[in-house]
């Protein structure tokens, strides 16, 4: 049977008794929150922005997919708000109209200035919370895999310190902004921006837009680094989609073969009527062109939340698609409105998805044919499944048979759930690996019809070298080389589970979880990254539909280097390899510190000295099961997050000496000491350059 996630009502109240005094001053700004529970990695602030302008590059990910890739989406990009202001419902006083940016086109976001408007408390940080009961900051009341909470407000016309903000005339909001992010495998893409924004003006606010400004940048940044200025940011190609209201960007010329993805920016719906979902574009600081220039006010900012590119002109009637699909620097804008009016102290909630997805098809990466937009309005039509949530008709009322869960209310963000992943151990040996798993997801229920649907596991594998590609997808990476299901039905193999389960359950040292299952992996090269995974599978819903769903490959996935397995036995010999190395070996980078050679059969605990023939110290290695050479910038650079397990018998070295030389050519001579004994064995090495 199918599951469901059920949270959250279109009827929402939040206390914001608190912010009375909307003119408070302070800024605590918070960027170091990133998704990372499904397959993108996007920055979001509590000052209204996303993405980070590459301040943060390479350690945090603006907007990067697949995760890990080096595959960027964005420079930044942020909420608008636009609106007159009046004294009453009639609309005296009317004045306007005003636009509050969370940020506008600039050269650089490390800076606050013009057009960063939004402010927050003193204190105020980014709230991470998830549904996901493994999860170190779960709570039951979390809406996805992994929710941010951000508060923030228009208010103050100071940064901290004092320092004005230029030309912001603050409309008067306080915005209550939410993220949502999935693990699942149809929903790992995406992320949902919900927003609440609240007029503490005191003021009527009317004519009232919403939209999110986006400086979209697709470019893989293994080939090409956001640090080689201007000429990084002026290769993509945009559109716009009416039927799903996605504006999109697409590398046109940059990267072409390493960036074949595209970053959408989604109108979902409000809680409010209005009369239009708008489309804009325009080029980097253009002041010239009639149509694509960027705007500099409030007036041409709210010009553009209109839809109008200039003049009267409107996409794609006056603006032909052809002209966006063309290589430029260019930011998009979607945006929704009017709502008519907003009293002091009502709210409008207004959401948007944040998409990226991998071009479907054959076609050539340059272009930007229907087909190739398949996998984008894929995640789209999720996106907005997520959102209407039991409001299957998506006409904004709760119909007979469709309250799922029997609470009278129309509940939003519901998405069909596979069972529970397992909690996965992989143990790392010489040229092999052993997967062990517990047996948690057979015990997953439908929180709708109370039914275990469990039917089985598949078990996935990387080749080695996968992490040396410029373009990692760890869900396309991992294929799949065993499954075992239930007996006795038309779903999956009938393999069956004898095969890998025990017994009894094994457990392990500061563990106290009980593995049921157990599979192993020969023929692995030592030395080398692989990612294993378990995911778990159900029996489908036929009454809706739905076909068998798989819990996410990278929700249980574990990343190991094979290798010796830690030893004092006296009889076993020390080594290296490769040896001779040979310089530029194939797992080498293109510089010298992206080398690595491996001493083996190591005790668990030991200092490691190699010599010159001469007898001078080139360099001394302290190795345990924490320092293991997984530091390198050889695993910064292709193992990404350092996450690796390592065998605990190896040790990594970079070939750079203590003076941080690059070694030169040469025999050379190392010393292992077992701390545990205080014994020494001895070895060689030849490296050719």
């Amino acid at each position: 049977m199918k599951k469901y996630i059920l949270i959250f009502s279109l009827v929402a109240s939040f206390n914001f008794a608190q912010y009375q005094n909307p003119f408070f001053k302070g800024l605590d700004d918070d960027n170091t929150k990133f998704t990372n529970v499904g397959n993108i990695g996007l920055t979001i602030t509590n000052f209204g922005t996303y993405g980070h302008g590459f301040v943060l590059w390479p350690r945090q990910p603006s907007c990067e997919f697949p995760i890990g890739s080096g595959i960027e989406h964005l420079f930044d990009g942020g909420l608008w708000v636009g609106a007159y202001t009046a004294n009453d419902s009639l609309g005296s006083g009317k004045q306007g109209p005003f636009v509050t940016t969370a940020a506008v086109d600039a050269a650089s976001v490390s800076a606050r200035g013009g057009g960063f408007e939004f402010t927050n408390k003193p204190g105020a940080r980014v709230i991470e919370s998830s549904s996901l009961p493994d999860s170190r900051v779960y709570n039951p009341n979390a809406i996805s895999h992994q929710d941010f909470y951000m508060e923030y407000s228009d208010t103050s016309r100071f940064l901290a310190g004092g320092e004005p903000i230029p030309d912001h005339i603050p409309l008067g909001i306080y915005v209550i902004h939410r993220s949502y992010a999935w693990n699942l495998s149809f929903a790992n893409n995406f992320i949902i921006m919900d927003y609440w924004i609240k007029n503490v003006s005191g003021k009527y606010l009317d004519s009232i837009y919403v939209g999110l400004w986006t400086d979209a940048v697709v470019r893989n940044t293994n080939v090409t680094s956001p640090r080689s200025g201007s000429t990084f940011y002026d290769k993509g190609g945009n559109g716009y989609s009416r039927d799903f209201k996605v504006a999109y960007e697409f590398d046109a010329i940059g990267d072409i073969g390493f960036t074949d993805s595209y970053i959408g920016i989604q109108f979902l719906g409000a809680s409010a009527k209005f009369d239009s979902v708008n489309f804009n574009c325009w080029q980097f600081r253009n002041t010239t062109d009639p149509n694509l220039f960027a705007p500099q006010n409030d007036f041409s900012r709210y010009y553009k939340l209109q839809g109008f590119f200039g003049g009267t002109n409107r996409f794609p009637y006056q603006i032909p698609p052809s002209v966006l699909r063309a290589p430029s620097n260019r930011s998009i804008l979607i945006s929704a409105g009017p709502f008519k009016k907003l009293a002091p102290n009502d709210s409008v909630n207004v959401v948007f998805a944040i998409i990226t997805a991998k071009k479907f098809g054959t076609d050539p990466a340059a272009l930007d044919t229907e087909e190739q937009k398949k996998n984008l309005f894929t995640s789209a039509e999720w996106a907005l499944r997520a959102y209407h949530g039991e409001d299957r008709n998506r006409n904004g009322i709760l119909d007979p048979g469709e309250d799922l869960n029997g609470d009278g209310k129309l509940t939003r963000y519901i998405l069909p759930t596979p069972p529970q992943p397992p909690k996965v151990k992989v143990i790392p040996e010489s040229q092999k690996a052993t997967i062990y798993w517990d047996r948690r997801s057979e015990f997953s229920i439908d929180p709708i019809t109370g039914q275990k649907d469990f039917e089985g596991y598949r078990l996935y594998r990387t080749m080695a070298g996968f992490d040396l590609t410029t373009a990692q997808d760890l869900n396309v990476s991992l294929v799949k080389m065993a499954e075992f299901d239930s007996l006795g039905n038309d779903i999956g193999l009938n393999a069956g589970f004898s095969y890998v389960r025990l017994s009894s359950p094994v457990k392990f040292p500061g563990d106290t979880t009980e593995y049921w299952y157990k599979f192993e992996v020969p023929n692995l090269l030592n030395g080398w990254t692989y990612v294993f995974s378990v995911s778990a599978f159900d029996k489908g819903d036929k009454t809706f539909n739905l076909e068998s769903l798989e819990s996410s490959k990278l929700a249980s996935s574990i990343k190991i280097i094979p290798g010796t397995l830690p030893t004092s036995d006296p009889e076993v010999e020390i080594g290296v390899y490769p040896n001779p190395y040979y310089a530029n070996a194939y797992w080498d980078g293109n510089s010298e510190r992206l080398r690595k050679i491996y001493f083996y059969n190591l005790p668990e605990s030991c200092e490691i000295t190699i010599y010159t023939l001469a007898g001078d110290v080139v360099k001394r290695l302290y190795h345990d099961q924490r320092s293991n050479g997984s530091d390198l910038r050889w695993f910064e650079t292709f193992s990404k997050d350092g996450k690796q397990i390592m065998s605990g018998g190896e040790h990594a070295w970079d070939l750079i000496t203590d003076n941080d030389q690059a070694i030169a050519t040469g025999l050379y001579l190392f010393t292992v000491k077992d701390n545990s004994n205080g014994k020494i064995k001895t070895g060689k090495f030849l490296v050719v350059k």
